[in-house]
């Protein structure tokens, strides 16, 4: 499917309008499903879009009870760390809205070394979409236990190297095709710590993923990626990123390079 691009003024409309993208593709899915899994992003960007999930009228609309909430990646930091994406999705959204405790599943970053962290994840996620090493008291088979999940969106930013979730050039981690959950112990960013991310082979399953991209030191990666894909696969992982369902690019006016039509409409694919 062809990814949808969108874009906006700055990052204030962006997450406005994303908050509200989000909230109404919730509330179509719990009406035909009756629970949603969601896979959080990190970073700076998204910060604004869980507050506004949080606030009036949004807030109200929001089925919390029906909504489980994960995350695509996260550093092997403490949750109370400010680099934490648990931290910061924690203090922006889940600390403000009335959600079970059992709705929130977190990477346990208590847990080291980082490939320890990943299988613990990994065996909360299998429990939790119903696949594992046993099904019904006996030995899964190899179709059973490689059964990857299907989350109904995942959030994902990028960085300005083309990296998404904590999946980075070159790392072995962007190889993995059997587990769900993959440690990168090699240390990226500030702080230079290990990570634990979804694979690809999950990203890839979503229904829906949504790209929130701002700032301008991303834009040639960003123009790389939407005007040659092929090329692309071949530097960034954000570029492998190709689910089943849907894709949604949003993207800033810095970002995108151009003006955004300010009478365009939000759900409407560039």
């Amino acid at each position: 499917m062809k990814p949808e691009v969108q874009r906006y003024r700055d990052l204030e409309t962006l997450s406005r309008m994303a908050a509200e993208f989000v909230c109404t593709s919730i509330e179509k899915w719990v009406a035909q499903r009756g629970t949603v899994t969601v896979a959080l992003a990190g970073g700076k960007t998204p910060k604004l879009l869980y507050q506004n999930l949080t606030r009036p009228p949004l807030g109200r609309r929001m089925p919390w009870s029906r909504i489980h909430f994960f995350w695509g990646d996260e550093r092997c930091v403490s949750r109370d760390h400010p680099e934490s994406n648990f931290g910061m999705a924690f203090r922006a959204m889940i600390s403000r809205a009335p959600l079970p405790i059992q709705n929130i599943h977190p990477v346990p970053t208590e847990v080291s070394p980082p490939e320890k962290a990943a299988e613990a994840y990994e065996k909360n996620l299998r429990e939790f979409f119903g696949s594992s090493v046993e099904v019904d008291g006996r030995q899964a088979t190899a179709a059973e236990s490689s059964r990857f999940p299907t989350f109904d969106l995942i959030l994902l930013g990028i960085g300005k190297d083309g990296h998404t979730a904590s999946l980075f050039p070159e790392d072995k981690a962007l190889r993995e095709t059997k587990r769900w959950v993959a440690a990168v112990k090699k240390p990226h960013g500030s702080p230079a710590v290990p990570r634990v991310t979804l694979t690809l082979r999950v990203i890839n399953r979503a229904k829906c993923v949504l790209f929130l991209v701002s700032g301008a030191e991303k834009r040639d990666v960003i123009r790389s990626i939407l005007d040659d894909p092929e090329r692309a696969r071949r530097l960034y992982p954000a570029a492998m990123v190709r689910p089943e369902g849907r894709t949604l690019w949003m993207l800033d006016e810095g970002t995108a390079g151009r003006d955004p039509n300010p009478d365009s409409n939000p759900y409407l694919s560039d």
